[in-house]
């Protein structure tokens, strides 16, 4: 790729070219990320990457951790949106906690490069960062303790700690993306909806 921003033929690259430019550091960031770790990468291993000068990143992006941010926030903004529509979908409790961990689920099995990144950099973000990430894993976290509490309370789950419950659902999620590879044996469908069952029997639904 060349190392620079194409531009019009009046020589200001439009929005559509710079988006894309973004798009391809972001994307750079995320491999490198992943397999050199955050302070373990340069802004020059990131250019070379997406295929720019290490001069262009800081045309689009004004440090190597706002990239982890946007990343971040990016995630972690879809994770809590498809928790949301899970809960969203259905007023029974049992099928809000199965389609949520189905998608939760398979979301991390999918995206696990950068569920990595989402969930074990959170430390090299800035204070003020971490502190708008954290605030979104909140709601996240309160959302599904919450629809817990309101299927013990319905008798339609048997959930005697919802806090500790919900912690331990979520972590299922977060640890399969350490794991998971796509060349394991299961599909993300798969492990899916195997989580699933699992959690369903851990709040005493049979499958």
């Amino acid at each position: 790729m060349p190392d620079h921003v194409n531009a019009h033929p009046g020589g200001t690259p439009s929005g559509t070219q710079r988006g894309d430019a973004r798009d391809r550091l972001l994307q750079a960031a995320v491999a490198a990320f992943a397999a050199k770790g955050f302070h373990g990468t340069t802004t020059r291993d990131i250019a070379a990457a997406a295929g720019m000068s290490p001069a262009a990143l800081y045309v689009h992006h004004r440090s190597k951790e706002e990239l982890l941010h946007q990343i971040s926030l990016a995630g972690h903004e879809r994770t809590l949106a498809l928790c949301r529509a899970a809960v969203e979908g259905s007023d029974d409790p049992v099928e809000q906690l199965g389609r949520l961990v189905t998608d939760y689920v398979r979301y991390h099995a999918v995206h696990h490069t950068t569920a990595r990144i989402l969930n074990y950099e959170l430390a090299a973000l800035s204070p003020e960062h971490q502190a708008e990430i954290g605030a979104i894993r909140s709601r996240i976290d309160v959302l599904l303790r919450e629809l817990l509490e309101r299927g013990r309370r319905s008798g339609a789950l048997r959930v005697p700690h919802p806090t500790v419950t919900a912690a331990a659902i979520l972590s299922l999620g977060i640890d399969l993306a350490r794991w998971w590879r796509e060349d394991g044996g299961w599909t993300p469908d798969q492990v899916a909806a195997y989580y699933r069952e699992l959690v369903l029997a851990m709040v005493g639904i049979a499958s």
